[in-house]
């Protein structure tokens, strides 16, 4: 199964510690360390919601990662440590003949054997190599939400908004898309936004970004589907709420971006993309 590198740190520390009940703590260290800006909770929430995704394991019920409230995480399923194979026997070959005793028409053909074979090689790999790129899925970077309100103290809300459109993207996924959400490039301010820049360190297909507004009494949240590196808008989602419950309104908000991005992601990477967005 394919992972991010976070998601998989995770993974490779609980599987180091299997049977023992690692702290959330432990964890942070072993991943983030103490130079990140990230939201350690959110950040370690995301890479468990990942974690069990790809392997398809229930957190109520679980067959590999058991949640200990207050505690940590412990890895349950049964692992076995593969020591390294033993060392081989060396066996002694005949003397070579030295390239001075060769008939120079053996020398020839065995250069011209050898640079055809190393071209065959080179153009098996780069055929692989484009079979392999034109069948991975394509990737769906979340970039953070703009607070647009005027209100410091809604900074949280759009925070947690962008982590929940994360986890409903990944779990409407079924592997037709990747999604990253936690890259330091994503999480900079707006004015320090390059979406070039997003398309080439991640790799990214496609990206979305969102907005938190006021609009009288209610808050208005606009989400954007955009296909990289050309960004052009595919789809534009808008919601107005009034914040009663801002955790069942995140919640909310997020699986109406989720629903209407995800299937248009799926249509658009399968081969005949979409037309541009236009407002109606």
């Amino acid at each position: 199964m394919r992972l991010q590198a976070q998601p998989g740190q995770v993974l490779a520390c609980l599987i180091e510690h299997a049977g023992q009940v690692v702290s959330r703590d432990t964890l942070r260290a072993a991943v983030w360390g103490d130079a990140t800006f990230v939201d350690f909770d959110s950040g370690l929430n995301f890479c468990m919601s990942q974690l069990r995704s790809a392997l398809k394991d229930d957190s109520a019920e679980p067959t590999y990662i058991r949640t200990i409230p207050k505690s940590g995480y412990q890895f349950i399923a049964p692992v076995e440590r593969i020591g390294a194979p033993e060392s081989q026997v060396r066996v002694s070959a005949p003397p070579s003949p030295s390239v001075g005793s060769l008939h120079p028409r053996t020398v020839v053909l065995t250069c011209v054997i050898v640079v055809v074979v190393v071209l065959a090689l080179a153009g098996a790999y780069k055929f692989r190599s484009n079979q392999a790129a034109k069948h991975e899925p394509p990737i769906v970077a979340v970039l953070r939400f703009d607070n647009e309100t005027g209100d410091p103290g809604m900074s949280s809300f759009s925070d947690g908004l962008t982590d929940n459109v994360v986890e409903q993207l990944t779990s409407l996924s079924n592997n037709r898309y990747r999604v990253i959400g936690n890259a330091r490039i994503l999480w900079l301010p707006r004015e320090q936004r390059d979406l070039k820049a997003v398309a080439l360190e991640l790799h990214a297909n496609y990206v979305l970004l969102g907005q938190v507004q006021h609009s009288g009494s209610q808050t208005r949240v606009l989400a954007h589907l955009i296909r990289l590196p050309d960004q052009t808008h595919l789809w534009v989602t808008r919601m107005d709420r009034v914040i009663s419950e801002p955790l069942s309104l995140e919640s909310e908000m997020a699986q109406k971006v989720a629903t209407d991005f995800s299937p248009r992601i799926a249509a658009d990477s399968s081969g005949t993309p979409l037309s541009p967005f236009r407002s109606r």
